[in-house]
């Protein structure tokens, strides 16, 4: 059951963003396995390593088994999450972090609309705000992508990740119910569980031969998962899904950085001038008015 509580938004916004950084941190491990590995080996057993850790908090708590509304959820969302993340995944292997993470801006504006269709959420001046001016952070990243000779790896790269993000979208709305109807630690659980049993049901197909020598950043990009759907989980049950949809504009900064540390990825003047825009965006859209949230019982 929930109860109506009078609470500002900005500590869930706050967890919404810290769990966006962890999930960038691990968009860069999981680049360096994509291209060691394939981009379905590395899935697949950091999805495995996922349910061992995910699974020790989960028992640890005894939570009773998801029915209902719940595991319907849980099913819904990790099953989701495979093609979205198989694609994105192929996709960020073939273009740069900052340029694919532009790419999925796309999600969080589809997202601000299904919002007010399917769970009925006004969309506040300050959010829309926010977004319009993301968004224009977004265009002159393109604008500065077209400059740049990248081939027709990256044209596919970049299909691939439009099309996860069109899935994201969707799956921003899943994570608002979800996070409705269960706790973060089981959400982190049941997340891992669905998309390793997904995966593994296409091992036979797919192959998946034990990664060697790659233990230690599958381990580091399962924790990095968890904690990160934790945090998600912890925000989207204490705001709603149009406000806290603009905190993935951050990952654009995060992905301009590591690939920048990690592959040596150059950033243009036109993508310093989009991440300008994008951080204004999303400090425009964090000044909302106190607003009431649902918030669970066992999560609260």
């Amino acid at each position: 059951m929930s109860r109506a509580v009078q609470e500002s938004p900005l500590p869930a916004y706050a967890a919404a963003v810290a769990g966006i950084a962890l999930f960038s941190v691990m968009d860069m491990v999981m680049k360096g396995l994509t291209l060691a590995i394939g981009v379905f080996p590395t899935m697949l057993w950091r999805s495995l390593i996922g349910i061992a850790f995910a699974a020790i908090p989960f028992v640890a708590s005894r939570n009773p088994w998801p029915k209902g509304t719940a595991l319907r959820l849980h099913l819904l969302r990790g099953t989701m999450m495979v093609p979205m993340a198989v694609l994105f995944f192929w996709g960020l292997a073939r273009v740069p972090m900052a340029q694919a993470v532009a790419l999925t801006f796309i999600a969080p504006l589809i997202a601000l609309v299904l919002a007010a269709l399917i769970l009925k959420e006004p969309i506040g001046r300050r959010t829309l705000a926010g977004s319009i001016a993301a968004f224009a952070g977004v265009v002159v990243i393109f604008v500065g992508q077209a400059r740049a000779d990248l081939g027709p790896s990256a044209l596919l790269g970049s299909t691939a990740i439009l099309t996860s993000a069109l899935i994201y979208a969707f799956n921003i709305i899943v994570m608002r119910r979800q996070a409705q109807h269960a706790g973060p630690i089981e959400i982190a659980f049941f997340q891992n569980l669905v998309i390793g049993a997904v995966l593994s049901i296409s091992a036979p197909v797919m192959g998946a031969p034990l990664p060697s020598g790659h233990w230690l950043e599958l381990i580091l990009a399962a924790l990095l998962a968890i904690g990160s759907l934790m945090l998600l989980g912890w925000a989207y049950a204490r705001a709603g899904a149009a406000y806290l949809s603009t905190t993935e504009y951050t990952a654009f900064l995060w992905a301009m950085l590591l690939g920048w540390l990690r592959f040596g990825e150059h950033v243009s003047s036109f993508t310093i001038l989009g991440a300008a825009l994008i951080v204004a965006g999303c400090l425009i859209a964090a000044r909302g008015r106190k607003v009431d949230h649902p918030v669970l019982e066992a999560t609260a």
